[in-house]
């Protein structure tokens, strides 16, 4: 009896289920229920935040809602100051009139050749930089090595920094004095370039090399060649970023004084033409209204000054809406 005993109890061993870790585990597992049954089974099962851990995280809160607060506040004080002043002056008769017989002490008056000269030379500064910009920044990302890509990086990081009354300087020096030329819009639009071209340049650059590089070994391997897998691909890809750079050159270089004083000159009418004689522009009847000791022309100043940022708004959504359209992929 015993030996079919312990036979008995061998053969039931061998049939009993060894249990695994996942059923130890789903065995030793918390039942949702008991957390709705007991009160007390959140307060045991997890631990309260430290109070150091509290004050950390406050700290760094704190820290990035000022530094939020420091770059916000100056840009919405600027912009509550020139909408409050320039809207006094701002209106259909300042946009469509100019200065012509209009003293600075008399009411009236408009820019209307400063935005058209502002317009056309920033244009044209920006017909000749982009394309340069671009090509430029193509050849550092997809073709240049050696000396001359670095020493084309070179130049660009050193114009980068260059100041705008040195730009104005070498125009005047090289196109007006050493050429003949006489003082015109195209004249401001070269040194224009100067300043816009090193930002095309680098933005560009900087957003070719984030296309991913599948991109191209994909094209390539379809049997593209690389030209035109670079316009064709990576052009399409970089140009929301690309044309973001191409309207930050455009926002520099709009408000620059120091190139129109000495090339472009004054007028007080309208010049349609960019090419032949002086041209007004809206950095410079800022300044000329700005520094006057009448009223009237101080409330013109800040309505040009309203007047250049929402031409600069206007151009930035425009250009967003245009990356957009011509996203790829976009549906």
């Amino acid at each position: 009896m015993a030996a079919g005993t312990d036979a008995d109890q061998s053969a039931a061993g061998a049939a009993a289920p060894v249990a695994s870790p996942v059923d130890v585990y789903h065995h030793h597992a918390i039942n949702p229920r008991d957390a709705h049954q007991d009160p007390g089974f959140a307060t045991r099962s997890l631990s309260s935040v430290a109070p150091r851990r509290r004050l950390t995280n406050l700290a760094a809160s704190g820290s990035v809602a000022a530094a939020f607060l420091l770059a916000v506040l100056p840009l919405a004080s600027i912009l509550v100051l020139v909408i409050s002043n320039g809207a006094r002056g701002f209106g259909g008769n300042f946009l469509y009139h100019s200065m012509r017989n209009i003293a600075e002490s008399d009411p009236g008056g408009g820019a209307y050749h400063a935005i058209l000269g502002t317009l056309e030379q920033a244009g044209l500064a920006a017909l000749i930089a982009v394309p340069i910009g671009v090509m430029v920044a193509i050849y550092l990302v997809e073709y240049g090595s050696g000396w001359l890509a670095r020493s084309v990086t070179f130049i660009v990081d050193v114009m980068m920094g260059l100041p705008s009354i040195v730009a104005g300087l070498f125009i005047l020096s090289l196109w007006i004095l050493a050429f003949g030329f006489k003082d015109s819009g195209f004249a401001g639009s070269l040194a224009l370039m100067i300043l816009m071209l090193p930002l095309v340049i680098r933005s560009s650059e900087e957003m070719l090399k984030l296309v991913p590089h599948a991109l191209r070994e994909a094209s390539y391997a379809l049997g593209v060649p690389k030209w035109r897998t670079v316009l064709r691909v990576v052009v399409p890809t970089a140009l929301p970023g690309i044309v973001t750079g191409v309207m930050l050159g455009v926002a520099r270089i709009m408000g620059e004084t120091a190139p129109v004083l000495l090339v472009v000159g004054f007028t007080s009418s309208i010049n349609q033409n960019p090419f032949s004689g002086a041209q007004g522009s809206l950095p410079f009847f800022i300044y000329n209204e700005a520094t006057q000791p009448y009223q009237p022309a101080i409330d013109r100043a800040w309505a040009g000054a309203l007047t250049l940022i929402l031409i600069i708004m206007i151009l930035n959504l425009a250009a967003r809406l245009l990356a957009w359209w011509k996203k790829p992929g976009r549906a």
